[in-house]
């Protein structure tokens, strides 16, 4: 279990249980103690819980886990989604791409899809994103073209959010927009922690002529803070084989199983 793994799990833990001490966490993650007093001193150092004698407990107020601890998490399944997520886009479409562990993939696919190599010519793609970390990726790609939106970078999740942002979504239309999100819920609609986030995001799916979430199915019937938009807005759904997609098949919504 690699240190984020392990940090994600504790972190999961004091989400459901509040507090934890050092040796209930170790027996759930079947490490040694010192490891945990030392994770425990990390997590606290960046804010994430409470160091107490002998364990932890968790922040009153809720921190959404940053990108590079949660890219751990349903690795595998987010990968299958990305692929057939990514087996959706032709040839000369235009992308928008939110920030998130799923749609990160998303973009990997995409980089790396064979019949999008073309030799010469112009770029096979255009993808428009405000995650810092996928324009770092696909910068490098010469069959993508990448238009980063300006913003404020929020360290939790590499997006660039706020008026410099949302600016660039008025003047382009995309063919798709795939989204990442916290939560996906039928009455609730398409959800994520942070109003500016979301603000974004919404641009992003007005913009598109097709909107995808794609979300494993520990998103589905959950929600976060802030609404991205209903899920009438939401033309398909691409989760994990294991997920119940059925509410939202009864919804209207495409439902696509990885």
């Amino acid at each position: 279990m690699s240190r984020y793994e392990r940090w994600n799990g504790l972190l999961s833990l004091l989400a459901s249980r509040g507090r934890l001490n050092v040796e209930e966490a170790a027996a759930d993650l079947n490490v040694s103690a010192a490891t945990i007093r030392r994770d425990f001193d990390q997590l606290a150092q960046q804010q994430m819980l409470t160091r107490t004698r002998g364990g932890a407990v968790a922040h009153t107020v809720t921190y959404d886990l940053p990108l590079r601890y949660k890219s751990a998490r349903r690795a595998s399944d987010k990968q299958r989604i990305a692929a057939v997520a990514a087996e959706l886009v032709r040839p000369g479409a235009v992308i928008g791409i939110n920030g998130g562990t799923t749609t990160t993939e998303v973009a990997r696919a995409l980089a790396t899809r064979a019949d999008l190599h073309a030799e010469s010519g112009p770029p096979a793609i255009t993808i428009v994103t405000n995650a810092l970390n996928i324009a770092n990726e696909l910068v490098v790609r010469p069959h993508v073209k990448i238009v980063l939106t300006g913003g404020v970078a929020l360290p939790q999740s590499y997006e660039l959010v706020g008026p410099l942002a949302n600016g660039v979504f008025d003047q382009v239309t995309l063919d798709v927009a795939f989204l990442g999100v916290s939560g996906l819920d039928v009455e609730r609609g398409a959800t994520c922690p942070n109003e500016d986030e979301a603000s974004i995001n919404r641009r992003m799916a007005v913009r598109a002529e097709q909107v995808v979430v794609v979300a494993d199915g520990s998103k589905l019937g959950e929600r976060a803070f802030a609404k991205i938009c209903e899920i009438g807005e939401v033309g398909m759904l691409v989760t994990d084989a294991n997920a119940d997609g059925r509410p939202f098949e009864e919804a209207g919504v495409k439902v696509v199983r990885a």
